[in-house]
């Protein structure tokens, strides 16, 4: 079993959600993120979804595509962020670490090698945002033969038919991209996104994690009853963006919202 295969089932045998922050590779250097990861943990997350910098990072809004500049800036790289990923796990051998990045570098890099790297760097999941699943093939044997999960993306369009696909030959959890649009972009609307949940539930045996628009506890809470974990991005960067002359609080604030999430979401109703 997979390590994140192995958190969720952990988390559902005790009625509790994933909290799943990400966080860009080098932003707003280099040196801050192995210890912001690790702070992270200590404030209650459950898997951590590592952003590869990119330069046209076609999904993501302006708060996320400055974080890549910010990265590349320090010439940050996919190596580079694997090299972060092996340092991470120096220390702790439990938390899950997903790559959520783009097509162009791992090809670069080739299928396998990338595969060969991930491995190496004892990576639990990737998140190819504009690689779709009737094109990865190729890749997600490549990764899963290394015990690497393939996650994808699910939007709010999503046809039953491409859900069971991506149940098919993904792994680890599923991606649900709650709102239209970039990240951090738009206001949530829980009934459309409970709706959908109805319809994913009915075509995967995954687990579900949303994302895209969350900005406070309360909104990590509520998305935290529809599906099985949370993901919060822009408004963690938000925090490294708004303190880039002071890091130290930029960790404390992120660490702050991070703990109410966590204090949120585990007030839900437990489900056994």
């Amino acid at each position: 079993m997979s390590r994140l295969a192995g958190k969720f089932e952990e988390l559902a045998k005790s009625g509790r959600k994933a909290l799943i922050p990400f966080i860009t590779a080098g932003d707003p250097h280099p040196d801050f993120t192995v210890p912001m990861m690790h702070a992270m943990v200590k404030a209650g997350v459950d898997v951590i979804e590592l952003g590869v910098p990119f330069s046209d990072p076609m999904a993501d809004g302006p708060v996320i595509q400055r974080a890549s500049e910010r990265a590349l800036a320090h010439k940050m790289s996919l190596r580079r962020t694997l090299a972060i990923a092996m340092e991470f796990r120096k220390t702790d051998q439990q938390t899950p670490i997903v790559l959520m990045g783009y097509l162009n570098p791992i090809e670069a890099m080739t299928y396998e090698g990338f595969a060969n790297a991930a491995q190496r760097a004892d990576v639990d999941g990737v998140l190819t945002v504009d690689l779709p699943p009737e094109e990865a093939e190729e890749c997600t044997a490549l990764l899963k033969a290394r015990g690497i999960d393939p996650i994808f993306l699910l939007a709010p369009n999503s046809s039953d038919e491409r859900i069971k696909k991506m149940d098919a030959i993904g792994s680890g959890y599923l991606y649900y991209v709650s709102l239209k649009g970039v990240t951090g972009a738009g206001h949530l609307n829980t009934a459309d996104v409970e709706a959908k949940l109805q319809q994913i539930r009915a075509n995967t045996r995954l687990p579900v994690g949303i994302g895209f628009g969350v900005k406070d506890a309360e909104t990590a809470k509520t998305l935290a009853a529809l599906g099985d974990g949370v993901v919060v991005g822009s408004a963690l960067i938000s925090k490294i963006e708004g303190n880039l002359d002071d890091f130290e609080r930029a960790k404390s604030e992120i660490i702050a919202l991070l703990a109410s999430m966590r204090e949120a979401m585990d007030t839900l109703p437990e489900i056994r």
